[in-house]
């Protein structure tokens, strides 16, 4: 059985998240990832790895960059687990507040989109039946 890989390059992150290479520098230039520089090449570590799904499931999430830095940074503070936990939660409970108040505006949307569609056509079927009076006269 063999161990997973400790050491990982730009190329292999970007293969394994499917992003590009561009994104994962971006990421860096925001100080979210940091590598081991070897000449010319990245190296990023298990930590790096682990940093780059946190900040992809953030992404989804709806959080910023900034917020997913904050949750990051606590990462290595003395009893920051304690306080990146909180602080998640603290999120989470926000993120689904937002996502409920967008339901409740799309379900809001798509009746005002149903009421409108059929008034339309009853307005069409209004011509439609001026038509044909028109034509059978």
């Amino acid at each position: 059985m063999s161990e997973s890989p400790t050491e990982f390059t730009i190329g292999d992150l970007a293969r394994e998240f499917d992003l590009t290479t561009r994104t994962i520098r971006y990421y860096e230039d925001k100080d979210l990832l940091q590598p081991e520089r070897r000449g010319q090449q990245r190296i990023y570590s298990r930590s790096d790895r682990t940093r780059l799904k946190l900040i992809l499931r953030a992404k989804r999430l709806g959080w910023s960059l900034d917020e997913t830095f904050e949750v990051i940074q606590l990462y290595d503070a003395p009893d920051g687990e304690k306080r990146q936990l909180e602080l998640m939660v603290s999120k989470i409970g926000n993120s689904r507040k937002n996502l409920l108040d967008q339901r409740d505006d799309i379900k809001v949307a798509l009746q005002e989109l149903d009421e409108i569609e059929e008034r339309c056509l009853v307005q069409l079927r209004k011509f439609s039946e001026s038509a044909n009076d028109s034509n059978a006269g």
